[in-house]
């Protein structure tokens, strides 16, 4: 595709938009009447099974779909972003998390150099750390054993560490490995957090993982600084080298800080944010908590979708299949949202964790050349774990708008619970709604078939159902380390899948930029007023007003208080 072409100029996008119209009449009851089409619609690799029959699409759809993948150059630009290319063009770099979790004697260039020797460095850097602490034979600054951990980052370095120990946290295996250890996660600035995650914890027993790239973002460096002085207030300044590490580059900031740099964690600026959970930024505080042979398990699980990505055929291909699903959804059928439904609580943190992936990567205006979009792109994502989201969300997804939904089911739960008596076991149950949901979707139910159920006239049109709405299943053999990497690789290419197609650039956020700037200025005039009681200026009339109100209501903090730490 020519820089300067979109691809809603191309005449594969142009057959979908003519194609949409072919399929209005069309329900996904009489789709799934189609034996043949149900059956080419599903796909197993490595143990999953996805299952999009019940997706607005038919045969000829999907084929139409694959000849706008070729006119995106899809497989090229895969072969691109393996290859070490800068495709993120706007800050000039490769995009190589698939580095991150190759084999370790893997290939894979970034500016001319194999990149695998580092990432290995790293993890085995990793893996002699984690020991030590684990065994005990790294210390505190008393003697005591550091059996609790802090993890402070935000964004990326929180969302995705979080989403897989969250999974982990309830796997028998893992949880033999975590016994008597704690995992928190400090990201927000409010003070209320960093109470929260120091709550009930020793800093004698405490270690401390920043997470910064730059050892700049002011959110994380303001909690470090707290939790800093946390452990100096309790134990001396000099036990802060022995209860603080980084995962950062800046070695300078880093020993500034005073953490040993021997004790900081390097990744690369191939490496964005929100793909950087299988870099230091996850696996240092997941293999502290559950040991690194787990954390090389979930490694594993992702580099198979990683292999697999890069070599099945489209049609064959799972992060593909869904991600030409999810332009089909947004682009063709203009359904902007998707809910992530995980039949199974151990992903509670996924959606989460994919919003940020999702919304952060696509949510773009302009084709990666600056071009502004005619078109829809990027997906307004939410989700919640089944069955609990039936009872908050599921009426508007089965009677008011149509929101594409994605299931993901779990054949063996990780905490099974068997009860004498009862007609199906507790995970049994939770499936049974996991199978139902979609079909309810697909059918709807009509007015006739309430006649013949007796309903009053006067409910028929409250009892109605559509139907019509498109959703597709995902379904994986359990959900054990392994499991957890593949389904975070699996998303994570989709989402890049959607951005080449778009021609968007997935892996920058200048979104994020302006409002970090603006919220300098209002800092700058915080600590004026409070120091020297200067008036609010150089703000619109709305935002001088909530400031003056918020200065003065909180008029009794003094001009410079004296060091307070929470109080839990």
């Amino acid at each position: 595709m020519a820089s300067t072409t979109l691809i809603c100029d191309t005449e594969p996008w142009k057959d979908l938009k003519a194609h949409v119209e072919d399929l209005k009449n069309t329900h996904l009851r009489d789709l799934m009447n189609d034996k043949e089409r149900c059956q080419s619609m599903m796909v197993e690799f490595d143990g999953m099974l996805l299952d999009y029959s019940r997706q607005r699409a038919t045969l000829e759809t999907m084929d139409k779909l694959y000849k706008l993948a070729e006119a995106a150059s899809l497989k090229q630009q895969i072969n691109r972003m393996y290859s070490g290319e800068h495709i993120n063009s706007t800050e000039n770099r490769s995009v190589l998390h698939v580095a991150l979790r190759a084999p370790r004697d893997a290939v894979i260039y970034s500016d001319g150099k194999n990149v695998v020797p580092d990432v290995w460095n790293v993890l085995d850097k990793i893996k002699a750390f984690s020991e030590k602490v684990r065994s005990g034979s790294w210390v505190g600054a008393t003697g005591k054993p550091l059996k609790d951990v802090i993890a402070i980052g935000i964004g990326g370095s929180f969302l995705g560490p979080l989403f897989v120990h969250t999974a982990l946290q309830t796997d028998p295996e893992a949880a033999e490995f975590a016994k008597e250890r704690q995992l928190r996660f400090l990201a927000n600035v409010d003070p209320i957090d960093v109470a929260r995650n120091i709550a009930g914890l020793n800093p004698e027993t405490t270690l401390v993982v920043v997470v910064s790239k730059t050892f700049t973002t002011a959110e994380t460096m303001l909690n470090a600084r707290t939790l800093r002085e946390w452990i100096s207030s309790a134990l001396g300044p000099s036990a802060v080298a022995k209860h603080m590490v980084a995962v950062s580059t800046n070695l300078t900031l880093v020993e500034k800080f005073g953490i040993d740099t021997n004790n900081a964690f390097a990744f690369w600026d191939w490496v964005g944010g929100r793909y950087s959970v299988c870099s230091a930024v996850g696996v240092l505080p997941l293999s502290l908590q559950y040991g690194f042979p787990i954390i090389e398990k979930f490694l594993k699980g992702a580099s198979s979708i990683d292999q697999h990505f890069c070599s099945a055929p489209f049609e064959n291909n799972i992060p593909v299949l869904l991600g030409l699903l999810s332009v089909w959804n947004v682009s063709f059928l203009g359904y902007p949202a998707r809910a992530i439904l995980p039949y199974s609580q151990a992903l509670e943190k996924f959606a989460p964790h994919i919003q940020q992936v999702s919304m952060e990567s696509n949510g773009k205006g302009v084709s990666i050349d600056g071009v502004p979009l005619p078109y829809e792109a990027g997906e307004i994502d939410f989700g919640e774990p089944g069955t609990n989201g039936q009872h908050s969300f599921y009426q508007l997804i089965h009677q008011g708008r149509v929101i594409p939904c994605d299931f993901i089911g779990i054949v063996k739960s990780q905490q099974p619970v068997y009860l004498k008596g009862e007609v199906v076991s507790n995970h049994d149950e939770l499936m049974s709604n996991f199978f139902a949901q979609p079909d309810a979707l697909a059918y709807g139910k009509t007015a006739e078939q309430l006649l013949k159920e007796n309903v009053p006239q006067h409910l028929i049109p409250h009892k109605t159902f559509s139907g019509n709405r498109p959703s597709l299943s995902l379904l994986l053999p359990s959900l054990n380390a392994y499991n957890i990497g593949q389904l975070l690789a699996s998303y994570e290419h989709r989402i890049a899948v959607e951005g080449f197609v778009w021609g968007i650039n997935s892996f920058d956020q200048w979104g994020v930029e302006l409002g970090k700037s603006l919220a300098t200025q209002v800092r700058k005039q915080l600590h004026a007023s409070r120091t020297k009681g200067d008036p609010v200026e150089g703000f619109n009339f709305s935002t001088t007003t909530l400031l003056t109100r918020y200065l003065e209501a909180s008029s009794d903090i003094p001009a410079d208080p004296p060091t307070i730490l929470p109080r839990i």
